[in-house]
């Protein structure tokens, strides 16, 4: 009986985390005219991680900053291209990450991968000779908030923002939210505790959330308590019921709710890529060029 405890629990922890899909089914950022490197990360457990770093040295060499971009479940590094185009036009780098056992890399994803793939993508910006030397953001989207969540945990003092999309509180969390499947939710070896992770980030780190209402895959809710946590992160607790008067409030968080916003297209709505925008210049204190729509249809 605990073998087939065993083996069901294995199985029902990887068939949350992971989809099988076809290398062949991974786009290139030339398909987007968009010059890129290959380049391969290797992480501390010495997996090799290809990756696809957004510009030509020109183009790095005139960014505004580097976003490190961390994809959802179900898809590969590829699928962020439409998103790697906006801020290319916008003269902002792009590192966009794979993990182990998606795309075209090897391995078999685990939380504990991840989080070693994640830390393997920072550690490449921070050592690199141009990029190093722009601020850095990190972006993840459903599972990649996840992921970007625990990258800004142990980074926090190298990194200038934070961005989340249509993630999940923690996977307990997530799996409580369906009727059938919430009675196996101690099954699951993946922990993915987003909400406490994110509490214990400082309140001088910028972060945006951003928040699709017609997300059918996780409940909007999800988004809603990550935001309350943020608001309240860094809160100590009152002595003598006097407060701490040493306490600095987020001041420059936000959050944006798209309402027909789906899952894995949000960004597709209005007001979307103009919010990133306008977070990313008022915390970096910079001035993002416009794209010249008539330049980019050439």
């Amino acid at each position: 009986m605990s073998t087939i405890l065993s083996i069901l629990k294995s199985s029902f922890s990887l068939n949350l985390l992971r989809f099988v899909w076809n290398v062949q089914d991974v786009c290139s950022p030339g398909m987007y005219r968009m010059c890129h490197e290959d380049v391969v990360l290797i992480t501390k457990d010495k997996m090799k991680l290809h990756c696809f770093l957004v510009g030509g040295i020109p183009e790095l060499e005139s960014a505004k900053g580097t976003v490190i971009i961390f994809h959802g479940n179900a898809m590969n590094y590829g699928d962020m291209l439409d998103h790697a185009k906006v801020f290319y036009d916008h003269m902002v780098a792009t590192l966009l990450v794979e993990y182990r056992g998606y795309g075209h890399n090897k391995g078999v994803p685990s939380e504990k991968g991840l989080c070693l793939d994640a830390q393997a993508a920072v550690d490449y910006v921070t050592s690199h000779p141009i990029l190093s030397k722009l601020p850095i953001i990190i972006y993840g989207q459903s599972l990649g908030g996840a992921v970007a969540i625990e990258a800004a945990s142990k980074n926090h003092d190298k990194i200038s923002a934070l961005i989340i999309e249509n993630t999940f509180i923690s996977i307990a969390e997530f799996i409580n939210g369906f009727p059938i499947i919430r009675h196996l939710s101690w099954m699951c070896t993946q922990k993915w505790k987003s909400s406490a992770k994110l509490s214990r980030l400082p309140t001088s780190l910028p972060i945006l959330m951003l928040s699709g209402r017609f997300d059918r895959v996780i409940d909007p809710s999800h988004m809603d308590e990550l935001w309350k946590v943020a608001m309240t992160r860094g809160r100590p607790e009152s002595k003598n019921g006097q407060p701490n008067e040493e306490y600095q409030p987020p001041t420059k968080d936000m959050f944006q709710e798209f309402p027909y916003g789906r899952h894995t297209s949000t960004y597709l709505e209005d007001n979307y890529w103009e919010t990133i925008i306008k977070f990313l210049e008022n915390v970096l204190e910079i001035q993002i060029p416009d794209v010249d729509e008539d330049e980019d249809e050439d």
